[in-house]
């Protein structure tokens, strides 16, 4: 069984090597689609940086290419949906209930929600986006929570590929998964989300 699990390993860090500069580009352009097209899994991609680059240089790729996914995002639905979407469902009172809940947060509570790992990013984008919310507050809120958020994705993938390795990196993933989804769970319930 140990001998399968480094097998593992070194076929995960072999399939990296191999592709080579191609592999990392591909991984920085999903990261960025990512905010835009929410099937593609975001910590694959930001733990194939890690390993591709290290962890400090891997972090500042992931970070850079996750907040312009973010931008571009935001900027896409403002552009080009949100009169769109104002003049089809602008007098649903669901619709002008969510655009006015987005309309009155604030850049902290856009922080925190964006910081959490379980937060659906995409949505805030495309909420962001519709509301036209102010561009500053936005890009202030997305450059601070996407520090957090990285951080924890690279960590955790990063520590799940070590645990074929080392099977006590399992337990330190297995935390930081249970702690951000708690924390996902207080958050909601502070900002009423349900």
């Amino acid at each position: 069984m140990h001998g399968l699990i480094l097998n593992t390993y070194d076929a995960i860090m072999n399939f990296i090597t191999e592709l080579g500069p191609y592999g990392p580009i591909l991984a920085c352009i999903l990261i960025g689609l990512e905010s835009i097209f929410p099937v593609i899994p975001l910590f694959v991609f930001i733990t194939f940086v890690f390993l591709a680059f290290g962890r400090i240089l891997g972090f500042i790729i992931s970070y850079i290419f996750t907040v312009l996914g973010c931008l571009l995002a935001y900027q896409l639905v403002k552009k080009y949906f949100s009169g769109f979407a104002n003049k089809k469902f602008g007098k649903k009172p669901i619709f002008k209930k969510s655009i006015n809940y987005v309309e009155k947060l604030n850049v902290q509570k856009i922080t925190v929600l964006l910081s959490i790992p379980f937060t659906p990013a995409f949505m805030v984008n495309i909420a962001a986006g519709l509301a036209k919310m102010d561009f500053k507050k936005f890009l202030t809120a997305i450059l601070i929570s996407k520090v957090f958020l990285v951080y924890f994705w690279g960590e955790i993938g990063t520590s799940l590929i070590e645990s074929f390795k080392n099977p006590e990196a399992l337990i330190r993933v297995v935390l930081m998964v249970a702690i951000a989804y708690f924390c996902t769970l207080i958050i909601k319930k502070i900002f009423k989300l349900d």
